[in-house]
């Protein structure tokens, strides 16, 4: 799914500069990656460092692994060829927001370690892996959606966590403990490592 098709196509550079966008939002772009067990956080976390970056003026958008779901992914699956898939758009679409100067918080299982690479491989200087920790049994507590329980009955296959694998990252840039840390102390580690980094001031 992943190899070039269409042919006559031409890179065009855009006519605004990163470097002009960046003058004009104040701040970098950056590709923030939650991934971690369903339930574990990732959505939450990264709802609340936008809120907290919007405070502060910076440009952020949100992309959850539902909501793309609905839309652009809405054609896909959770088989593993889609779940490569699913995250190889996502990855693009994030590359995008950050060309743009645009803080993009993504919360996604992506429960492979390859997969993440290859979105990390698209924007390497500019991409954060925050590995969202939690205990299986924390996030089955929790379960908003029920979806452990229905996948402990049989009624979901390929579920991450109960019939299909999880893969956690090796190095990444921050592991929060969302099974112990609260919202808020996880959402300013995150600001500080933006800071870290020197993407906000």
């Amino acid at each position: 799914m992943t190899d070039r098709i269409s042919t006559n196509v031409t890179w065009h550079e855009p006519g605004v500069s990163r470097e002009d966008l960046e003058i004009l939002h104040g701040h970098k772009g950056a590709t923030v990656w939650f991934t971690g067990l369903p339930s574990a956080g990732k959505s939450t976390i990264a709802n609340a460092v936008a809120r907290e970056l919007h405070q502060l003026g910076v440009s952020t958008m949100v992309l959850d692994g539902d909501n793309v779901r609905h839309g652009l992914n809405k054609n896909l699956g959770f088989s593993p060829r889609d779940r490569v898939e699913n995250v190889r758009r996502i990855g693009e679409v994030a590359k995008l927001f950050t060309d743009a100067v645009i803080v993009n918080l993504n919360a996604f299982i992506s429960p492979y370690a390859a997969d993440r690479e290859m979105a990390r491989k698209l924007q390497p200087k500019t991409f954060l892996e925050i590995y969202c920790r939690a205990d299986i049994e924390v996030c089955e507590a929790r379960d908003p959606k029920g979806n452990y329980k229905r996948a402990r009955a049989g009624e979901i296959r390929g579920f991450t966590g109960v019939d299909a694998p999880y893969e956690p990252p090796e190095n990444p840039e921050l592991c929060l403990d969302t099974g112990t840390q609260s919202i808020a102390d996880c959402a300013s580690a995150v600001i500080e490592l933006l800071r870290h980094r020197q993407i906000i001031k």
